[in-house]
C-alpha cells in the first residue's frame, strides 16, 4: 500500500486512504480534494504537473498552464500558494514578459480595474506580481486570464520554477540574438558589394536588395518578436511603451527600404543591414541587461538556495531521504556532521556546534543541546542531531525573511512612485519628437534622411533607465543587506530612515539584554556564601522564573556546576510573584521578596536592610533568602546594558539625532539606564498601550520618528512610527509589526540602517540624474541627424547598463564596513 499521496507527496493516515482511477491505473490519495485535483488536472491534460525526482518522490510545482488554467481556483492547489485561504487572499505570480518599466504601469493599472482586486503590485527586478483579491468577488483563474489578453503569462511564483523561468527566457533571448547575428553577417556581405560598386548595376542592385530583404524580413519575423509583441501588447491595451518607439523605428526603416525594394527606378538606398545591425545591438543590450539585473539581486535567489529541498527522514530508527515538504509538524529527522539544517526545529537528541551566520552575518557558531531550537539553512558543524520538525520551506524563518526580502524588493519607494507617473508620458514624447524630426527633415532634407533621423530619435530613448532607477537600488539593497543580518521589510524606509530626526528605544531587551544578572550580593555570615550559593541555586533550577534563571547561570558561570552538582530539594513550592521555598537536608529555606518574609514572620536584618535601600537607587531587584525562619543573605539582580548601546547612541546624537528612552518601568530605573548609556531624554512609567501615544505626539510637532523595540508591547508603536526596527531576538508580534528587523541583534546595525539608506538613497539620485542627463544629451543629438539610428541602438542599452552597474555598487557597502 502507498504511503504517501499521488497529488501532494504527504503521508496517508490509515483512515483517510481515498482510492481513485488516474488513466486506468488506480492510485492512493490522503483526502477527497486531492482525488478531484488531480482527476481535474489529468482530464485539462496536465500531467506534468507530477514532475518528480528519478527517486519517484513528489518535489516539482505545477509548470505555467498551457490550456487550462480554471485548476487554480481549487483551495487544494492554492494552498501551495497561499497562505491564508480566507476570502481575502494574497499570491505573487510570475511573468518572464515584464521587460520595461512600462509593462510595470500596464499591469497594475489592468488589474485595478478588476472588481474584487484589491491590490496589484509589479517588481520590475525580479518580474513578480503580488495580488491581493477578494475570492468571494473574482476568481484568480480571471485573473491570470486577464493578464494573458494583455500579454502576461502570469504563473504563481515558487522559487524553483522562478529559477527554471529565468534560464528559459534567457536562453530564448539568446536563439534570438545568435540568429540576428547570423543574418547581421549574410546581409553585410551584399552591403558591402553595393558600397563598392555593385549598386551601379540595376540588374545587381535590385537582386541584392531582394536578398537583403527576404533576410531582413526573417530576422525581423523571429528576432523582432520581443519588441513587436511588446508593442502590440501596449497598443491593444491603449497605452504605449519602450517597445512602441523601438518597433515604429524598426517597422520605419522596414517598409522604407521595402518601398526603394519594389520601385527599382528609386535613387534612393535601402537600410535592411542597419536595421538589422541595430536589432542584434538592441537584443545584446536587452540580454546583458537581464544578467547584470539577475546578478545585481540575487542576494534573495542565494539565501533560498541555503535551505535544502532534501532531509533524512527517521521513522522507527530507518533512515530514508524525502523532500521536505513531504514532512509535517512532528516528525523527527537526521542532520550529520557538515549538513544543512533543512527545517526549523528541537534537538530531541545528540548536541552540536551550529553555524548560524547565514542570519546574523556574523561567524558565530553556538554549541546547541537537547531541547534547544535550530533554524532551517544553518549549519551542523560536528555532531550527530535527531531534530523534530516544527515548520518546512516557506514557513521556517528563512523562508519568511526571503518572503520579506522579496516583498522589498516589490515595494515602490515616493520617489518611484513619482517616477511611475511620468513614465507613460515619456514615450508618447519621444514619438511627438521623431514625429516632428521627420517633417522636419523631410521638408529641409530628403525622405531618407528625416526617416533614418525619426528612426534615431525613437530608439536613442530609453525609459527604461529612468524605471530601472529606484527599483533596482531598493532590490539590491534589499538583498545585501538581508545577507548580513539587517531585514528590510519594507523598501520605502530606504528613501527615508536617513532622514529620521528622532530615535525612540524601548528599554527592556532592546537596550538592555532583558537578562538578569546578579550583581552585587549580602550576607550576614560571609564564610557560608558558597553553600549558600549551590542550596539557593539548586532550588531556583525548579524554577522557570527570569531572576530564578539568572542567579542559576551567575552560580553556574563562577563554579563551574555542573548537572550532578546540585543539592537535593525537596517539598518545592511556588508563591506566585513572592518566591520559591524547598528543603534541603531537612532546611526549609524560603527565597523572594522582603514583603514575602516579613509575611511569613521573618525578620529583616538592619544591616542588609539600609544595604537593599543603597541598591534600590541604582534600581537593582532584591532577593532574600532566608533558612529555617532565619535571614542569610540577600542577592541584588540588575538587567545587562547591552555592550554597544553605548556606542549607538553617541553615533546617533553625532549625527544630529534626537534620542529617547520609552519604558513602562520606574523613573528611577530608567533614568539609571540613560545614565548609563550616555544621557538620553527618559519618558517612563508608560503604560504597553499608551507607547503609540507617545510616538503620536512626538509626530504631531512635524517630526519623523523611528521606533526600535522587541516586545509585544512595542507592536502599536512599531506601526504608528515612520520607521519600526525591531531586534531579532524579539518577539513575532514585534517583528511582523516592523519595518527592519535586525537578526544579528545588534544594535549598532541600527546605525548601518542609517548609511545604507543614505548610500541608497544617493545611487537613486545617481541613476535618475544619469538617465535624465542621457536623454538630454542623447535626443537633441538625434533630432540634429548627427547620430544614426546604429549609433542609437548602441547608447540605449548603455543607459540601461549604467544604472544597473551603479545599483550593484551598493553590494560593497557592507564590505567597506567589515
Amino acid at each position: 500500500m502507498a504511503d504517501n499521496c499521488f497529488h501532494c507527496g504527504q503521508a496517508i493516515p490509515q483512515q483517510d486512504l481515498v482510492l481513485k482511477p488516474i488513466q486506468g491505473e488506480t492510485q492512493h490519495f490522503c483526502c477527497n480534494g486531492c482525488a478531484s485535483v488531480c482527476e481535474v488536472i489529468h482530464e485539462a491534460g496536465m500531467e506534468s504537473f507530477y514532475q518528480r525526482t528519478p527517486a519517484g518522490e513528489l518535489l516539482s510545482p505545477p509548470p505555467p498552464p498551457n490550456k487550462n488554467i480554471d485548476f487554480y481556483d481549487y483551495d487544494e492547489v492554492q494552498s501551495q500558494f497561499v497562505e491564508n485561504l480566507s476570502d481575502r487572499r494574497e499570491i505573487t505570480l510570475m511573468s518572464e514578459a515584464i521587460h520595461c518599466a512600462a509593462c510595470v504601469w500596464l499591469i497594475e493599472h489592468t488589474l485595478a480595474k478588476l472588481d474584487g482586486v484589491l491590490l496589484a503590485r509589479v517588481n520590475f527586478t525580479n518580474k513578480q506580481i503580488k495580488i491581493r483579491w477578494d475570492n468571494s468577488k473574482i476568481k484568480l483563474s480571471q485573473i491570470i486570464k486577464e493578464l494573458n489578453a494583455i500579454g502576461y503569462d502570469a504563473t504563481p511564483y515558487d522559487p524553483s520554477a522562478s529559477e527554471a523561468a529565468y534560464k528559459k527566457a534567457n536562453r530564448d533571448l539568446l536563439y534570438r540574438l545568435g540568429f540576428a547575428g547570423f543574418a547581421m553577417m549574410n546581409v553585410m556581405w551584399f552591403s558591402v558589394a553595393l558600397y563598392t560598386g555593385a549598386a551601379d548595376d540595376s540588374e545587381y542592385r535590385n537582386y541584392f536588395h531582394w536578398l537583403e530583404f527576404i533576410i531582413a524580413t526573417v530576422a525581423l519575423g523571429y528576432s523582432g518578436q520581443p519588441f513587436l509583441k511588446g508593442a502590440w501588447t501596449a497598443i491593444k491595451s491603449k497605452t504605449v511603451g519602450m517597445d512602441v518607439s523601438i518597433s515604429l523605428g524598426m517597422l520605419t526603416t522596414y517598409f522604407y527600404s521595402l518601398w526603394v525594394t519594389l520601385v527599382p527606378s528609386h535613387s534612393g538606398d535601402v537600410y535592411f543591414d542597419t536595421l538589422i545591425d541595430f536589432m542584434f545591438l538592441l537584443l545584446i543590450g536587452r540580454y546583458l541587461e537581464a544578467i547584470s539585473k539577475n546578478k545585481a539581486i540575487d542576494s534573495s535567489r542565494r539565501l533560498m538556495d541555503l535551505q535544502p529541498k532534501v532531509a533524512r527522514k527517521n521513522l522507527e530508527g530507518v533512515e530514508s531521504v524525502v523532500p521536505v515538504r513531504t514532512l509535517l509538524k512532528g516528525d523527527t529527522i537526521v542532520v550529520k556532521p557538515g549538513e544543512q539544517i533543512p527545517v526549523d526545529g528541537k534537538i530531541i537528541l545528540g548536541e552540536s556546534t551550529v553555524n548560524e551566520s547565514m542570519l546574523s552575518g556574523e561567524s558565530k557558531e553556538i554549541h546547541k543541546h537537547v531541547n534547544d531550537s535550530v533554524i532551517a539553512g544553518t549549519l551542523n558543524v560536528d555532531g550527530h542531531l535527531t531534530i523534530e520538525v516544527r515548520s518546512i520551506l516557506q514557513d521556517t524563518q528563512l523562508g519568511k525573511i526571503v518572503h520579506m526580502v522579496e516583498e522589498a524588493q516589490g515595494s515602490k519607494a515616493p520617489i518611484q512612485c513619482t517616477a511611475d507617473k511620468i513614465m507613460p508620458w515619456f514615450v508618447s514624447t519621444t514619438i511627438t519628437l521623431a514625429l516632428a524630426s521627420f517633417v522636419y527633415w523631410f521638408f529641409n532634407e530628403s525622405i531618407e534622411f528625416a526617416v533614418m533621423t525619426a528612426t534615431a530619435v525613437l530608439i536613442i530613448t530609453c525609459p527604461c533607465a529612468f524605471g530601472l532607477a529606484t527599483p533596482m537600488a531598493i532590490a539590491v539593497a534589499s538583498g545585501v543587506s538581508a545577507r548580513n543580518g539587517i531585514l528590510v521589510k519594507n523598501g520605502t524606509v530606504l528613501e527615508i530612515l536617513h532622514s529620521i530626526d528622532h530615535f525612540v528605544f524601548d528599554k527592556t531587551g532592546t537596550l538592555t539584554k532583558g537578562k538578569m544578572k546578579v550583581v552585587e550580593e549580602g550576607y550576614l555570615d560571609a564564610n557560608q556564601r558558597t553553600q549558600i550559593l549551590r542550596d539557593v541555586a539548586s532550588i531556583e533550577t525548579m524554577s522557570e522564573h527570569s531572576l530564578a534563571n539568572a542567579i542559576v547561570d551567575s552560580v553556574k558561570q563562577e563554579f563551574d556546576y555542573g548537572v550532578n552538582s546540585w543539592s537535593k530539594v525537596t517539598n518545592f513550592n511556588i508563591s506566585s510573584g513572592k518566591g520559591v521555598e524547598g528543603v534541603i537536608d531537612e532546611a526549609l529555606y524560603q527565597i523572594g521578596t522582603a514583603g514575602w518574609l516579613v509575611e511569613l514572620g521573618i525578620t529583616i536584618p538592619q544591616t542588609l536592610k539600609d544595604k537593599a535601600d543603597q541598591q534600590a537607587i541604582l534600581a537593582q531587584t532584591a532577593v532574600w533568602i532566608a533558612k529555617n525562619g532565619s535571614v542569610l543573605g540577600v542577592l541584588f539582580l540588575e538587567d545587562e546594558i547591552r555592550p554597544e548601546a553605548v556606542e549607538l547612541i553617541s553615533r546617533l546624537k553625532a549625527k544630529g539625532k534626537k534620542v529617547t528612552l520609552l519604558s513602562g518601568d520606574l523613573n528611577v530605573v530608567a533614568n539609571r539606564v540613560a545614565e548609563q548609556i550616555g544621557g538620553m531624554e527618559v519618558i517612563a512609567e508608560v503604560l504597553p498601550e499608551d507607547k503609540n501615544q507617545v510616538i503620536r505626539d512626538i509626530q504631531a510637532k512635524g517630526v519623523k520618528v523611528a521606533m526600535v523595540g522587541d516586545g509585544v508591547n512595542d507592536a502599536p508603536a512599531l506601526v504608528r512610527a515612520n520607521v519600526g526596527i525591531a531586534l531579532g531576538s524579539g518577539t513575532d508580534v514585534s517583528m511582523d509589526s516592523a519595518d527592519i528587523v535586525l537578526m544579528n541583534n545588534e544594535l549598532l546595525a541600527v546605525d548601518t540602517a542609517i548609511e545604507l539608506s543614505a548610500k541608497t538613497l544617493r545611487t537613486i539620485k545617481q541613476n535618475i540624474a544619469s538617465s535624465v542627463t542621457y536623454n538630454l544629451i542623447m535626443v537633441p543629438l538625434a533630432m540634429s541627424g548627427v547620430l544614426t539610428p546604429l549609433i542609437a541602438a548602441i547608447t540605449m542599452p548603455l543607459s540601461s547598463l549604467i544604472v544597473i552597474g551603479n545599483a550593484a555598487r551598493i553590494r560593497s557597502f557592507f564590505n567597506k564596513r567589515h
